[in-house]
């Protein structure tokens, strides 16, 4: 069978340098991964749809019986961890512009997490210039002073650098700008994959370490084969030795939760570890059982920590598994953004921070992530207190942890309601992430926290799932469509008076505001913000 074609750059803008990752033999690269692996891409999106018409049908959710014999098997372990990633208590995340590469890779974390995925609004721009940052960052080209602060910006030697693991987009997301012959656009995940590991897999295994990702928005055990499918052929293909990738996948959908255990058997010769994402765990338990009732309703997301009894289920679980099997577990998001201004909130906040930290450490988890270079050192300590020396701690089996079914379903065993607050906040954050998205940015400090769009995701679920479940509020209100049209409506006001007339005009507040009602409203449920999100970002 003849190769196929490379894909069709379409609808784009030409971009500094976008020779240098776009080149002929990186295309046709991709073009054999879409070709291959997109139909059966297309077949699990089908999946996907059928078991969430199951889960409506029935409102639970159970381990799989035939894959028990997986789960049963006491024999099987992970790939041991390659030096590099042997040691991961402490991950920065972000996206991968240049200024962003910088500070991370010398953040003093041990890994960054490049993001394409929720961190990344996917402009071309950010696709394509985001993987020459990485290329830039390899041959150490990556040093700049920024045209409109004088700031300087250089690499510190590659000893002292975090080893990068990139994330490429979800299942879900094409590329639109990339299409076949038949103008069937690439999966973005591919291309992310196929870009980053065509320029770089070599160069990494020559510096000592190699082609390193996070899996996003898995949400079952043959999705995790797929990838596995895909490594096996990209190593194949490039002649590099299987079993040189390597992945941790994020466990942040409730469906994934049922799976970890044959997540990681599947991807065995190729996986690391499984990490802890909270707020897409939070949004995919109200996508899946957004018909379920009041048993299933979510109080304020704020309100939903990780000591809630559901999600303390779903977290030392997820330790146990990893460490029974070989894999490094990884702790969620500390996402507080530090204020120049105000030092209260600042303590504050840390004092949860390392409450939230030192609670991973003793529970078990190898490692956690942080959002801002200021917060490092804070984790850092949490985990060297409990590690020391140690890279990780996988010698503690967690054998006390006994997680069945209902305890990973038991949402309404939080005492938390949602209040008149929580709703107005889900607004603003919602708002007020969707307008910078549709401006190309994917991560975005809003009230001292780093949002991405996962907590935008959340937030209009919420409204959604309040709205349909006839919520009442602490206030006496009932959450209805005209309810969140009018806190929306005093939003957009508040917005404009702060900003000025002029400032807000400028921007996407009005786009922004009727984008957020159409998802929260909508009675047909969007399964992705980021798809009709996708139709309105330009570039």
């Amino acid at each position: 069978m003849s190769a196929p074609a490379p894909p069709a750059v379409v609808d784009a803008e030409p971009l500094p340098r976008q020779e240098e990752v776009l080149t002929e033999a990186a295309l046709a690269f991709v073009a054999e991964l879409h070709r291959r692996f997109t139909p059966r891409r297309d077949e699990l999106l089908a999946r996907r749809a059928e078991r969430r018409a199951e889960i409506a049908r029935t409102c639970t959710l159970d381990f799989l019986p035939e894959t028990a014999d997986v789960r049963a098997d006491d024999s099987w372990r992970v790939a041991p961890a390659p030096e590099a990633l042997n040691d991961r208590r402490v991950e920065i995340t972000g996206p991968t512009d240049r200024k962003m590469t910088v500070n991370a890779l010398n953040s003093g974390a041990r890994v960054w997490l490049a993001d394409f995925e929720d961190a990344s609004a996917p402009t071309w721009e950010n696709v394509v210039l985001g993987q020459l940052s990485l290329i830039d960052a390899y041959t150490r080209r990556i040093d700049f002073t920024d045209p409109v602060s004088g700031k300087s910006y250089a690499l510190r030697p590659d000893a002292e650098l975090a080893t990068v693991v990139v994330r490429p987009r979800g299942w879900h997301l094409d590329e639109r700008h990339l299409t076949d012959a038949d103008g069937t656009p690439v999966p973005g995940a591919l291309v992310d994959f196929g870009l980053y590991f065509f320029h770089n897999a070599q160069r990494l295994i020559d510096a000592g370490k190699g082609p390193y990702f996070y899996l996003p928005k898995t949400e079952s055990h043959l999705e995790a084969r797929l990838w596995n499918e895909v490594f096996v052929f990209a190593q194949d293909h490039l002649g590099i030795a299987r079993g040189t990738v390597r992945a941790t996948v994020l466990i942040e959908t409730i469906t994934a939760a049922f799976e970890m255990e044959e997540i990681l058997y599947e991807l065995r010769e190729h996986a690391s570890g499984l990490n802890a994402g909270r707020w897409d765990y939070l949004f995919s338990i109200v996508k899946n059982f957004r018909d379920g009732g009041a048993r299933f309703v979510l109080p304020d997301r704020n309100a939903v920590t990780m000591t809630a009894p559901f999600m303390r289920a779903y977290t030392e679980l997820l330790v146990r598994t990893c460490h029974r099997r070989g894999a490094h577990a990884i702790g969620g998001m500390a996402a507080f953004i530090p204020s120049r201004r105000d030092a209260e909130v600042n303590k504050v906040a840390f004092e949860k921070v390392r409450a939230d930290k030192d609670r991973e450490a003793r529970d078990g988890f190898d490692g956690s992530w942080v959002a801002h270079p200021d917060l490092v050192p804070l984790a850092m300590e949490s985990f060297d207190r409990v590690l020391g020396d140690r890279p990780h701690q996988k010698d503690r089996l967690r054998e006390d942890v006994d997680v069945r079914a209902e305890d990973l379903l038991a949402i309404d065993s939080l005492d938390a309601k949602p209040t008149y607050a929580g709703l107005v906040n889900a607004v603003q954050v919602g708002i007020r992430y969707i307008e910078a998205w549709l401006r190309g940015m994917g991560a975005v400090a809003i009230f001292n926290l780093m949002e991405d769009a996962a907590t935008a995701e959340i937030s209009r679920s919420q409204i959604w799932q309040w709205i349909n479940a006839e919520v009442v509020l602490d206030n006496g209100e009932q959450v209805t469509a005209g309810l969140a049209r009018e806190v929306a409506a005093g939003e957009l006001a508040n917005l404009r008076a702060e900003l000025g007339e002029e400032a807000f005009a400028a921007g996407n507040w009005q786009q922004a505001h009727d984008l957020l009602l159409k998802v929260a409203l909508d009675e047909d449920y969007a399964d992705f913000l980021t798809l009709p999100a996708y139709e309105q970002l330009k570039g």
